[in-house]
């Protein structure tokens, strides 16, 4: 039973694992719920880890959003008008961080792959050779650490063949300096080493501003460790039943169907049809 009791002002659902099915598409049903969210007023937003290179695919994924929190909050979209995109926000942090991150992770760890996403869209995706990389649209190239972490970057991506991406953030979290780096996990066995200051709420925080909306008015929907900041400060989280054990703690309530049975849908019809 859903045990939401008032209609929220803001919607923020995370992409892959809450909205996204696991074969990378968006059901017709999750489709039709958000555009009539968007058209009773309510200021829908995708919260998603994925770079501002994915933003076209975000774009298609949620086309109702009106705005679009990307790279774990470091990049802030308005996306309200037709076809036409505005960048509110971005952040980035120096590559040379990035690096030492990756060499202290791997002095407590042992080997680790690691690629630089530069926050220059000219600049591809770059470090190590990763075969298994799961956004084929955005070109990778193998160079050296040293040369691949130079420059302002958007974020790292670390990963371990050894242990899973929760051992490996909870390693992190140890022996890497948070006053330089935020690391977080999205959920596919990736830890992610980003901006200081950066997460999905910090991203949020910069709509609510917008239109001086409090938290006590969003309703969160999300599965990974990453969502864990805009669960915890959103009015109303709610977690998909394949989420991870920690943002279930977290959440107030759990989804009755997962990602691939309209969850995040269901939901919203419940909002339209009985709060809105």
């Amino acid at each position: 039973m859903i045990n939401l009791s008032k209609a929220p002002r803001l919607v923020a659902t995370d992409l892959d694992g809450t909205l996204v099915r696991s074969d990378d598409s968006v059901s017709p049903r999750s489709m039709a719920a958000l555009k009539r969210l968007a058209a009773s007023g309510v200021i829908v937003v995708g919260a998603t880890g994925r770079g501002p290179r994915l933003l076209d695919l975000c774009r298609r994924d949620i086309p109702s959003a009106d705005f679009l929190v990307l790279g774990q909050g470091a990049f802030v979209y308005e996306c309200r008008y037709d076809d036409s995109v505005v960048e509110m926000t971005n952040r980035s942090v120096a590559g040379e961080v990035l690096h030492e991150a990756v060499a202290r992770i791997e002095a407590e760890v042992g080997p680790l792959r690691a690629l630089a996403e530069p926050a220059d869209p000219v600049r591809d995706i770059t470090g190590d050779h990763w075969p298994d990389w799961p956004w084929p649209a955005v070109r990778l190239e193998t160079l050296p650490r040293e040369l691949a972490f130079t420059g302002p970057m958007v974020k790292g991506y670390f990963v371990s063949d050894a242990i899973s991406g929760t051992e490996l953030l909870e390693a992190a979290m140890g022996v890497v300096d948070l006053e330089k780096v935020v690391i977080t996990e999205s959920g596919v066995g990736m830890l992610e080493v980003c901006p200081v200051g950066v997460d999905k709420a910090a991203g949020l925080q910069v709509v609510l501003d917008k239109f001086d909306i409090g938290w006590e008015d969003v309703l969160a929907f999300g599965d990974a460790t990453n969502d864990l900041p805009m669960l915890k400060t959103a009015g109303h989280a709610v977690a998909m039943p394949n989420a991870h054990p920690w943002v279930k703690e977290v959440a107030d309530e759990i989804a009755l169907d997962s990602n691939d049975d309209d969850g995040v849908a269901q939901y919203l019809e419940y909002v339209l049809d009985e709060l809105v």
